[in-house]
């Protein structure tokens, strides 16, 4: 139980701490003058963790097909049964702008 509610919070932590980094990314990359309605950055944020999400469970989902792996359908973490590949696609979304950052601090880029 105690593991369960551990995995959930830390879960979440990641995931506001994701979306976190991809406003700033976003915010980083907008140019000061547009006049135009937008979306806010939290709305872009959360599109772009989704579609980055579903474009690699995609690409996992066609990568394993094509080599004809047996994976499991359903894993359980904790009390709470998920899809294998839905889990490994949202995880690696999470931390993507966190690797992002990672690769520019080591080879010295600025931001955008």
């Amino acid at each position: 139980m105690i593991t369960v509610l551990a995995v959930t919070i830390g879960v979440t932590i990641l995931l506001v701490l994701s979306v976190r980094e991809r406003m700033k990314l976003s915010l980083s990359r907008q140019k000061s003058w547009e006049v135009e309605p937008k979306q806010s950055p939290l709305s872009q944020a959360l599109v772009n963790l989704i579609g980055v999400a579903g474009g690699i469970y995609l690409s996992l989902t066609l990568l394993f097909t094509f080599l004809e792996l047996d994976i499991p359908q359903k894993i359980k973490l904790g009390g709470i049964e998920t899809e294998l590949l839905a889990t490994v696609s949202i995880a690696l979304a999470i931390v993507q702008p966190f690797l992002i950052n990672l690769y520019r601090l080591i080879t010295n880029k600025k931001s955008f």
